[in-house]
């Protein structure tokens, strides 16, 4: 009882058949224009945004306290206060209204631009904070919008500049038009970048996809392909064998109802011929029942002798990092149905495929108890353990895995049940009940 590989109290197991496979999706517009979101999930991007909201709430700042500063005390002070911070909740507003062009979203970079202008008017030194407008500007307008609203911020800013200016100076007629022109050729060239490589990420994406398709229509076509030329052996057979004996049988035993009054020993002789054909038929079929049956069971000695055969393989192919033992208890009282002893055998060999593939266990045990009306085996081992998901739910993450309900509809096939148990670090232990008294073999 105290052996790694014996079964532990309500302990089952489960298989993680799961392989983590997430594919993002950038967002192509990204989360933020002109507010204080993050700019999608380019990092480029959001770093850029949170740059021109630190801008922008710097200059206004700035220009705010460089009028309370030159100014004190005038008419407009107040009103030049209330517009600053209403400029500046305005600002804050964009992200509540989303990120792409609507109408809302265009109405309200509007305001914003009025309220500057109007401030601008008021109090030149406020004209900096145009350069994070053009970047709202650019984010939100289709191009030839935003450039019209680019000039028309630059020419409030020029204007600005030679109100502030004791006379006229060329250099503030030219340095804010090549800055918001180099501004905008770099916003520009960025947001191409940035469809560029979504363009190619998408395609990537849709190579990948493709590549899927085929690689699942490809191995599609090799099962239909094996399919029907194991059809084709099948039929082949049969009709060599089983089909020419019974047609045989079927003229022997005509002749013999013919001449069974006139000649009853030539009678006798054909229902013997035909007897023969049908013991060498009767042979046939328990040679095709075998071929398709699992390797272990056709050889002989049955379900105990074929989970022992499994057993020593698995040990011997681990060559001694894995070691896997067999335990019977009970005896059936009669021969169990060949597709029980199938199904419970390909059971235990996928269990054991998957604890050594996934468990990271140095010992499993494989247990068949033989009850007076059912059969149980159970699949343990002293691996890592897991949290075992209730049956039916395979979890976001799973991708792959189809032999843990290819166990459960074996057994389902069977009338039996199919339990698991597991958890972190205590192992796994899978249970396989099989009723008999409503399993009949078709055969």
């Amino acid at each position: 009882m105290g052996s790694p590989w014996r079964i532990r109290a309500g302990q089952r197991w489960n298989v993680r058949y799961v392989v983590e496979h997430r594919t993002g999706s950038p967002d192509a517009e990204g989360t933020e224009a002109g507010g204080l979101g993050a700019a999608g999930s380019d990092p480029d991007a959001r770093r850029l945004a949170l740059l021109m909201h630190a801008a922008f709430f710097l200059l206004l700042g700035a220009s705010l306290t460089r009028f309370l500063m030159r100014h004190p005390g005038e008419a407009r002070t107040p009103w030049i206060i209330a517009l600053s911070i209403t400029l500046a909740v305005l600002y804050l507003l964009g992200p509540v209204l989303g990120s792409r062009p609507t109408p809302r979203r265009v109405a309200w970079l509007g305001v914003l631009v009025v309220v500057w202008m109007v401030l601008v008017v008021l109090a030149p030194s406020f004209a900096w904070c145009a350069v994070p407008l053009f970047y709202t500007g650019l984010r939100i307008l289709p191009p030839r919008a935003a450039l019209a609203l680019v000039a028309l911020l630059t020419v409030f800013v020029v204007a600005a500049q030679l109100r502030l200016a004791s006379g006229f100076d060329p250099n503030l007629v030219l340095a804010p038009p090549a800055v918001a022109a180099v501004a905008t050729a770099v916003f520009v060239h960025m947001r191409r970048q940035a469809v560029r490589q979504r363009e190619l990420a998408a395609r990537q994406r849709e190579l990948i996809g493709d590549l899927l398709r085929t690689r699942r229509e490809l191995a599609a076509t090799e099962r239909r392909e094996g399919t029907l030329a194991e059809r084709q052996r099948l039929s082949m057979e049969i009709h060599d064998t089983l089909a020419q004996g019974l047609s045989s049988q079927q003229m022997l035993l005509q002749a013999a109802d013919r001449t069974w009054d006139a000649d009853p020993e030539a009678a006798r002789r054909h229902v013997r011929t035909a007897t023969g054909i049908a013991e060498r038929n009767l042979a046939e079929a328990r040679r095709f029942v075998h071929d398709l049956a699992p390797a272990d069971l056709a050889a002989g000695g049955g379900l105990e002798a074929a989970l022992h055969a499994l057993a020593a393989r698995e040990s011997a192919q681990a060559a001694g990092a894995f070691t896997v033992r067999c335990h019977v208890e009970g005896a059936p009282a009669a021969p169990l149905p060949d597709r029980v002893q199938s199904a419970l055998l390909r059971i235990a060999q996928g269990a054991l495929a998957n604890v050594r593939e996934h468990a990271g266990a140095t010992a499993a045990g494989l247990t068949l108890t033989h009850l007076d009306d059912r059969v149980v085996l159970d699949v343990g081992d002293n691996g890592r353990g897991f949290t075992a998901e209730p049956e039916g739910v395979r979890g976001a993450r799973a991708v792959r895995g189809h032999g843990l309900p290819a166990m459960r509809a074996r057994v389902r096939q069977l009338g039996g049940t199919l339990t698991v148990e597991s958890a972190p670090g205590e192992g796994t232990v899978l249970s396989a009940e099989v009723p008999l008294t409503t399993t009949e073999d078709p055969a």
